[in-house]
């Protein structure tokens, strides 16, 4: 057994937060952000635009495959320095104080815009379920205040402290896993004809107005990348985990190898489902996995499947905000950030960074604003 508090005071921190998370609340908490219900679906319509479902699949193979040896190397040095800050501090350690302070502000930024991209996602999840439902219309603004809205809930969520925040990660890993069998179990049974296995794995689309096949497919291929980002959260966590020189190196493999599987299988389940793909494309309810699920199984069981995602999206989001208010706190424990005094306060009854939490939730929301005036501000920010 590893003296985790003894591990921490080696590295010139002293222990702060609640250590109540355990090997499998580590794992679901970068399985949560990755979320393949969440960038896999809010980006399935950008991957149709830029080279279609060949460069969807095989991105996500090979990309999937390039961020699995990534993730063993994180792996390695995570296990070496269980801390908050994760990259940054593992940068300073390795690098110095330069690479540290640039390392930190890209990861920060990274996870903040994070933040703003799934809850924006989310957003237009419900906006498309709103819009089936009871006819609301997902205009920009409607999307703003339903945006508002989660961020306001995650924010929430995460200061009741880690023990509820893992509890919720343990249960998105199961309703990830079932989301991703009920959806493709479904539209596999479904009657009607589907997709060829040629189309699923080599028809290439370029709706970009870019000439170069092969700067489209690099743009493709972001689906994957943005999906397959944020397992860093097991190292911003390792502070608040137990036995964590190793629970959050295996957490972070686990993660990066069980979505691999599970989005492979969502994503070819969807494309051999296409039944109309300029339809789908240009779908009136903003989200073309809905058109697919009403093409295929009619609109009342393609609102369940949206109810689904939705409740899929919203534990991502919630994942995320845990793991970037545990960057801010460990960035202003360092004196990094503006006013590190007030983002680097714990509660003394949740142990949990409150200010933190609050102030990544702040600036997500400001990077997600011009999403009223520009309709490409979301694909910007993600």
């Amino acid at each position: 057994m590893l003296d985790d508090d003894a591990a921490l005071r080696a590295h010139g921190y002293q222990p702060e937060l609640a250590r109540r998370m355990g090997g499998f609340g580590n794992f679901a908490i970068s399985f949560s952000v990755i979320c393949i219900l969440a960038g896999g679906m809010t980006l399935f319509g950008y991957g149709l635009n830029t080279g279609g479902p060949a460069v969807m699949l095989w991105g996500w193979v090979g990309i999937g495959f390039m961020t699995l040896i990534l993730g063993m190397c994180l792996a390695e040095v995570t296990s070496a320095y269980p801390t908050s800050g994760g990259l940054y501090y593992m940068a300073h350690r390795l690098g110095g104080p330069s690479w540290a302070w640039a390392t930190g502000w890209l990861n920060l930024l990274g996870l903040l815009g994070a933040i703003a991209g799934i809850d924006y996602g989310c957003a237009l999840f419900i906006g498309a379920f709103a819009s089936l439902q009871w006819g609301l219309e997902p205009t920009p603004e409607t999307i703003m205040l339903i945006f508002a809205g989660t961020l306001l809930l995650h924010g929430t969520l995460n200061t009741f402290g880690v023990r509820l925040v893992n509890v919720l990660n343990s249960i998105s890993v199961w309703w990830q896993l079932f989301g991703v069998a009920l959806i493709v179990g479904m539209l596999t049974l479904a009657p009607g004809e589907r997709q060829s296995p040629e189309f699923v794995f080599t028809h290439f689309n370029n709706g970009t107005g870019f000439d170069s096949p092969l700067y489209v497919a690099a743009l493709g291929c972001l689906l994957a990348a943005y999906t397959f980002c944020g397992y860093d959260a097991s190292s911003h966590l390792s502070e608040e985990t137990k036995q964590a020189q190793t629970a959050a190196p295996r957490g972070i493999i686990r993660a990066i190898a069980w979505s691999w599987v599970a989005g492979f299988v969502l994503l070819a389940g969807l494309l051999f489902a296409i039944e109309d793909y300029a339809g789908t494309l240009g779908t009136s309810t903003g989200v073309p996995p809905a058109q697919i699920f009403i093409d295929v199984l009619g609109t009342g069981v393609a609102k369940g499947l949206l109810l689904v995602v939705i409740v899929a999206q919203l534990f991502c989001g919630n994942a995320e905000t845990a793991a970037a208010s545990r960057m801010v706190y460990a960035f202003s424990r360092d004196g990094a950030l503006p006013f590190s005094a007030t983002w680097r306060r714990v509660s003394s009854r949740t142990r949990t960074p409150i200010a933190a939490v609050w102030l990544s939730v702040g600036v997500a929301l400001v990077l997600a604003l011009p999403s009223l005036y520009s309709p490409t501000a979301y694909a910007a920010v993600t």
